[in-house]
């Protein structure tokens, strides 16, 4: 299965309109015809599209699942979509978009979740419908006046507050890491963010699974890999196997230099950096 590209958001369209989704369902309906943004210099003509957002969520979470189950089967996991997980704040109406977990159920234990995705993706670029069923490509995401997936604040926040929540939750979730799926680059508003999120352990990483959104410039990655585009599944299988093998905690705190001079002292009493390491993170959340 490939990366996502202008292909697969034409198959989604194709796919819901086989399955009886009307053309206003999906696409703004313009005097120039059905779109699915509206194009720079139109007007929208009052018109608001919420109708696709459902279905393009059910699209992409099948499709992620699809794409990353090799990855979790060659790293001995499931790739299971909609996890709950009530001790790390996932509950059946906020559960986890997908999981590499070591059973194939939908409810988890934590210690059975090795690596959390939260999906943030949508119609990228933008078309034209033409009845009876043709779906064109007719410009990119610049070309239009939507904010797809990752370029739209409401997204990112939505995300960064979904991923404390669980962070928050307790010391349960402090081994499993977390990573943002998008399909569509980032804003320069939150490069200094993204990377602040990944260094400070919050999230690992905000990936975009579309390589080529656009033929001009874009943000591709940040200084320290907040967030990624994805150019390949080998990149990809790395990534999720460094996430799911290293033995990583979370931890977090705010005290004074005295008090973490203290537990750093202690710690390094121990015999080995595991041991340290161990007694570090024992003594920074008692």
């Amino acid at each position: 299965m490939k990366l996502w590209n202008n292909d697969t958001e034409i198959q989604f369209f194709t796919e819901a309109l086989k399955n009886f989704a009307s053309p206003e369902q999906l696409f703004y309906k313009l005097q120039g015809g059905y779109f699915a943004y509206v194009p720079k210099g139109s007007d929208a003509e009052g018109q608001t599209l919420q109708s696709r957002n459902s279905l393009i969520g059910q699209f992409t979470e099948k499709w992620s699942k699809t794409l990353f189950e090799p990855i979790a089967k060659e790293l001995g996991l499931h790739a299971v979509n909609s996890v709950v997980c009530e001790e790390i704040g996932l509950s059946r109406q906020s559960s986890a978009d997908l999981a590499f977990c070591t059973t194939n159920n939908t409810v988890q234990k934590p210690e059975n979740i090795k690596l959390l995705f939260e999906i943030k993706m949508s119609i990228v670029s933008n078309y034209k419908f033409t009845q009876p069923n043709k779906v064109e490509f007719i410009g990119d995401y610049k070309q239009h006046k939507g904010n797809p997936s990752l370029l739209r604040s409401d997204s990112m926040l939505k995300a960064i507050g979904k991923s404390i929540n669980i962070r928050v939750s307790g010391i349960a979730s402090t081994k499993i890491p977390i990573v943002v799926l998008g399909n569509s680059p980032i804003t320069e508003s939150y490069i200094k963010k993204v990377d602040f999120l990944k260094t400070s352990g919050v999230i690992q990483g905000f990936w975009t699974l579309n390589p080529n959104p656009t033929n001009s410039d874009f943000i591709k990655n940040t200084p320290k890999l907040g967030f990624q585009t994805i150019l390949d599944k080998d990149q990809l299988f790395n990534n999720c196997k460094e996430l799911v093998t290293n033995d990583m905690n979370y931890f977090s705190s705010m005290i004074s230099k005295l008090k973490l001079g203290e537990i750093i002292k202690i710690a390094s009493q121990e015999t080995t950096d595991i041991a340290k390491a161990e007694k570090f993170l024992t003594l920074i959340r008692s």
